[in-house]
C-alpha cells in the first residue's frame, strides 16, 4: 500500500460517494477531480478520499475541503474540475460553497499548518 507524504499535503478533498451523490454522478465527479489534479500537477499538495454519505443528500454531489472545512454543493464533473483549478490558484469556488468553517486551502492555511508542524518538531524532536 502506498503511503501518502503528509508533509506536502495542504488540502484534502473528501468526495462523497454515498448513495444519493452516486445517483448524481458521484463516480464521474470523483474521476474528474482526480484527473484535474493530475493535469494541474497538484498531486503533491492536494489529496482526495472517497467517503460514504456526508449527510447533505439534498446538496449532492458534496465535496468537503480540509483543513479549512469548506463544503461544496451540487458539484458536477465540470465544476469539480473548476474547483481544482481554483484551489490551485489559491481561491475557493464561491458559487458552490455551502458552508465554511475557517480559512481556505490557499497559502494562509498552508502557512498555519507549516507553523504548527514546526512547533511540533521543536517540542517533540525525533
Amino acid at each position: 500500500m502506498t503511503r501518502w507524504k503528509l508533509e506536502d499535503t495542504r488540502c484534502h478533498l473528501l468526495l462523497c460517494n454515498g448513495d444519493s451523490c452516486m445517483r448524481r454522478r458521484g463516480e464521474e465527479v470523483t474521476l474528474a477531480i482526480r484527473d484535474e489534479i493530475a493535469r494541474q500537477g497538484a498531486g503533491q499538495w492536494l489529496h482526495t478520499t472517497r467517503t460514504r454519505c456526508n449527510g447533505r443528500c439534498s446538496d449532492g454531489c458534496v465535496v468537503i475541503a480540509y483543513p479549512e472545512g469548506v463544503w461544496y454543493r451540487d458539484v458536477t464533473p465540470e465544476t469539480g474540475r473548476q474547483l481544482v483549478r481554483e484551489l490551485a490558484a489559491g481561491r475557493l469556488l464561491e458559487k458552490q460553497v455551502l458552508h465554511r468553517y475557517g480559512p481556505s486551502c490557499s497559502g494562509e492555511a498552508a502557512a498555519e499548518a507549516a507553523t504548527a508542524r514546526e512547533g511540533l518538531r521543536r517540542t517533540n524532536p525525533r
